[in-house]
């Protein structure tokens, strides 16, 4: 893609421009100059293949190459802030046969692409900035590849110029300069075909094209006279073909470009391997099968989600917060249960009868659900695969219950972890469906990968059954993958084994002591040793996830269970906590190799007569982490325990934050052999 520079003089415009107080002539018309000799993508990016390819073989297979612009987390805040926004019913849509050869096509894809972006800007200022009417100040345009001037879609297919467009923006109005200002971009959206590739991620002519725009931006902005409010040293490329989209994030210091005008690609490719740090979103849908957009599903919201924080660059922050709209998520969700719920005497008229017919529906649905609440005695029946499993409940307790299979001579007397999941027949998720998700659900994907991946353990849990619950009466659900209207229809069901106490209970009755910490840590560290040479992370190591198995054992031993927050891939997150998530969890919210062992430590501190702060905040608790490591209080706590502990303790100090991996067949061999020598007894350091 080659072009012509156009001239790069901004002119005030309004209050979101001021003079410069200082002249700095000579830096900007360097830059200028490197900006008129920088026109070629394809050239800038030749020179990042090396770069690419290194970062390839870096990568684990199947892994994303960039991490997210986007935590998930800040995804479904912004989700839930968005809850009471209306986006508009876009009347332009892209064709699904993009690869066509006819122009037609790619001419409605970019009117489909410039509605979007006006649908997206003009909901965002209303929803978080404007005041009363106060007009859209942002205009959306295509850029013509010749010149590098902006145009309405309409006017530069009118004119002829289709076959070199290479890009829709969002820009600031501005009357003076109608074909706009690079330092007037908010946002940039490269319209390709089928820009999905085999890690999900986009490939390295697109990255390059994505990286040369935004490299152009940033340069474009630093001899800028409009006023940032916010930081201008960050700017976010969209990515989309008539399914698919994802954002393409650059952050950096343009000061520490070498702006050599006879070497421009050169320098360029140099800064984006030196001094720039690059996010890349998971390609995923944005439009639906009709070709409109999907406002509330993850592909989009990342999109929507990069134009809000392209905005709040240009204009500080909302008027409106994402927290301030976010908090009426429970207001609403409350609202919605009661319209499903029966009301006291409202929902009767005159005669005593009910008002609506689906009211008494809900009360039949509301009843047959709770004939059906688990008690002791209780059987629950359920599919998995090709048979069928029973489980009797002998103890009701939250997590999971505690039952014996019914009816299979080889688990005769032998007792499971009962985890029920949520009914499907739920319209409304709610938090505690998604804790229940995690723990039936996912957990039993996370055990099923373990044991296809050969990972076993005497302190990892073992998956018994899953499946769906047999319900009472008859089902009439079509199909085997289907569901019928009973409420429990469809539930899903996970049996673990082994069972023991918890050791949060064990604390609670006095029964964890010195020796029950050093073994905790010893069968805590093999599980996490036997998982990790797997690939997966636990993410949620807390006194409430260890359980001390005695039962039928001649040695008793802690198994760690809970899995259902393991860390499989890049994109998976851990499981946030306060006390017990590692420090790394905490600010990047994802895990480095001794996060688990971090975790670890901090409950046999709480759990050994560590006081418990009371926190309220992450960053609070990333305080206390830091004031406890640095006056050494944990090592202490746990060396009044253990020399082996405060030891161990020291070691996982020393590899907080880091990428260093935990020698574990060390500490394990420690570990047992202090049992051995302290207390007589020996273990077993794998299962």
């Amino acid at each position: 893609m080659t072009c012509k520079s156009p001239d790069l003089e901004s002119t005030g415009s309004g209050t979101t421009t001021k003079r410069s107080s200082v002249s700095s002539g000579s830096r900007s018309r360097t830059r200028r100059d490197f900006l008129t000799r920088f026109t070629n993508s394809e050239h800038f990016t030749d020179k990042l293949q090396d770069w690419f390819s290194l970062s390839l073989q870096n990568s684990e297979s199947d892994a994303p190459v960039f991490d997210p612009p986007f935590e998930l987390v800040e995804l479904q805040k912004f989700d839930y802030a968005l809850e009471g926004v209306s986006f508009q019913q876009l009347t332009r849509m892209p064709n699904a046969v993009y690869g066509s050869t006819s122009a037609s096509v790619e001419a409605n894809a970019y009117l489909a692409i410039e509605d979007f972006l006006h649908a997206t800007v003009k909901t965002l200022w209303e929803a978080f900035w404007s005041q009363e009417d106060e007009p859209v100040p942002f205009s959306v345009g295509c850029l013509y590849n010749q010149n590098l001037k902006f145009y309405q879609a309409e006017q530069a297919l009118a004119l002829g110029k289709l076959e070199d467009l290479s890009a829709t923006g969002v820009l600031l109005k501005n009357p003076r300069h109608p074909h706009g200002k690079w330092d007037h971009i908010l946002e940039l959206a490269l319209l390709r075909p089928d820009i999905e590739s085999d890690h999900h991620q986009p490939s390295l002519p697109l990255l390059g094209e994505a990286l040369f725009y935004a490299l152009r931006i940033l340069i474009a902005r630093s001899v800028s006279r409009l006023d940032f409010s916010q930081s201008s040293n960050c700017v976010f490329i969209l990515l989309v073909d008539t399914q698919h989209g994802g954002v393409v994030k650059v952050e950096g210091d343009v000061s520490k470009l070498d702006f050599d005008v006879s070497s421009v690609y050169d320098c360029a490719a140099e800064w984006i391997q030196k001094h720039s740090k690059i996010s890349v979103s998971p390609v995923d849908r944005i439009w639906n099968k009709l070709g409109n957009a999907n406002w509330g599903d993850i592909g989009t919201l990342q999109v929507v989600f990069a134009t809000y924080h392209s905005i709040m660059q240009f204009f500080g922050p909302p008027r409106h917060s994402i927290e301030d709209l976010a908090a009426d998520h429970t207001s609403r969700l409350h609202s919605r249960r009661q319209e499903r719920h029966l009301g006291e005497d409202t929902s009767l008229n005159e005669n005593g009868a009910f008002r609506s017919p689906e009211i008494v529906e809900v009360q039949e649905e509301e009843e047959r659900g709770e004939s059906m609440k688990l008690e002791v005695g209780s059987v629950l029946w359920l599919e998995d695969s090709n048979y069928q499993k029973g489980y009797q409940i002998s103890h009701v307790s939250l997590p999971h219950h505690i039952a014996s299979p019914v009816d299979d001579d080889d688990d005769s007397g032998r007792a499971v972890f009962l985890y029920v999941g949520s009914p499907p027949s739920q319209l409304e998720p709610a938090w505690e469906d998604m804790n229940l998700w995690y723990q039936v659900q996912r957990q039993t994907k996370i055990l099923s990968v373990m044991k296809q991946r050969g990972l076993s353990s005497k302190y990892l849990p073992e998956l018994h059954g899953s499946g769906r619950v047999i319900h009472p009466g008859q089902c009439r659900k079509p199909s085997s993958g289907g569901r019928c209207d009973h409420p429990w229809c469809g539930t899903p069901i996970l049996a673990t084994t082994p069972v023991g106490e918890r050791v949060a209970d064990l604390v609670n009755e006095g029964m964890f002591g010195p020796e029950e910490a050093i073994r905790c840590c010893h069968d805590c560290l093999s599980a996490l040793s036997s998982s990790s040479s797997g690939g997966i992370r636990h993410g949620d190591i807390r006194p409430e996830n260890v359980v001390y198995v005695t039962s039928g054992v001649r040695q008793p031993y802690f198994v760690l269970i809970g899995w259902g927050h393991a860390v499989l891939e890049e994109r998976d997150r851990p499981a946030m906590n306060l006390h017990f998530s590692s420090t790394y969890a905490l600010q990047e919210g994802k895990l480095c190799a001794a996060s688990d062992a971090e975790s670890l430590i901090y409950m046999l501190y709480f759990c050994c007569g560590g006081d418990l702060p009371d926190l309220d905040s992450v960053e609070g608790a990333l305080q206390w982490r830091e004031t406890s490591w640095s006056k050494r209080l944990i090592q202490q706590k746990l060396g009044d325990v253990s020399t082996i502990l405060k030891a161990f303790s020291d070691y996982v100090d020393s590899l907080c934050g880091t990428p260093y991996p935990l020698d574990c067949d060390i500490w394990l061999r420690r570990l047992k052999r202090n049992l051995s020598e302290d207390h007589g007894k020996d273990i077993e350091t794998s299962g």
